[in-house]
């Protein structure tokens, strides 16, 4: 199948909420998938979203062992998958989600392939995101996921703490509860030993990224299901709390 078709499909199933077979698309290369996943984005765009951010995928040992893969790659976010914090999501829109704890940065400064994460970094803040491949069962190639915008729905941000919290980043504790009940623990050296080695990986592979960009680092632990009906709160030792409830309608 052609770029654009790949695109067409992908953008369909995530309209439709109908999964596609995995392992049908025909992708090989990696560069072509990227080229899927941009095509992708340019039909988003034209519907009105606005670019926010960008997401890293595979960047934690748990992730990895979970989804079979070890290439890190990277996705996009826009301004139509923003949850409040505290606010109500819609599943209703999803095939099969699943929710994930991780760090964010909020760039101050533009951050160029090579240069300083630490010193582009604004703000840092504890994050959830929501997952959901528009593959049936989660099962794809590394190439479909890249097309697929590396599974991304959805993703709340908490509180933001000022451009110093990066130097202690290294091993704080994340917990993620789902109604009040632990359902993952970890830390965030899980994210590449060290969240700011995300960001040099962001820039590396999509950057130059201006100032106001927000980055999704990847998960601390691995992704759990996630029911309708649900609240959902990530805490990171020494960055706070981020939390949403999702809706009924899914």
């Amino acid at each position: 199948m052609s770029i654009a078709t790949l695109a067409h499909s992908l953008d369909t199933a995530a309209l439709e909420a109908r999964p596609l077979p995995g392992g049908g698309s025909g992708l090989t290369e990696t560069a072509e998938a990227y080229a899927v996943q941009d095509a992708l984005l340019a039909r988003r765009l034209a519907r009105g979203e606005r670019l926010t951010g960008v997401k890293l995928g595979f960047t934690s040992l748990a992730k990895m062992r979970q989804m079979g893969v070890s290439d890190l790659i990277h996705g996009r976010l826009t301004d139509r998958m923003e949850i409040a914090d505290g606010g109500v999501y819609d599943l209703s829109g999803l095939i099969h989600p699943r929710v994930e704890p991780e760090v964010a940065f909020l760039l101050g400064a533009t951050l160029r392939p090579g240069g300083d994460p630490a010193a582009a970094v604004a703000a840092v803040a504890p994050a959830l995101e929501i997952i959901d491949s528009r593959y049936d069962g989660f099962r794809f190639s590394l190439p479909e996921v890249i097309a697929d915008n590396t599974s991304a729905a959805a993703y709340a941000v908490g509180p933001w703490r000022g451009p110093g919290a990066p130097d202690g980043l290294d091993n704080l504790g994340v917990l993620l509860e789902l109604d009040g009940r632990p359902v993952q623990t970890g830390s965030t050296a899980a994210i590449l030993g060290h969240p700011l080695r995300a960001l040099a990986a962001a820039a590396r592979l999509a950057g130059p990224l201006e100032a106001g960009t927000v980055i999704l680092a990847g998960a601390a632990t691995a992704a759990v299901p996630l029911p309708p009906g649900t609240h959902v709160r990530a805490t990171i030792g020494g960055l706070g709390a981020v939390r949403f409830t999702t809706g009924e309608g899914a």
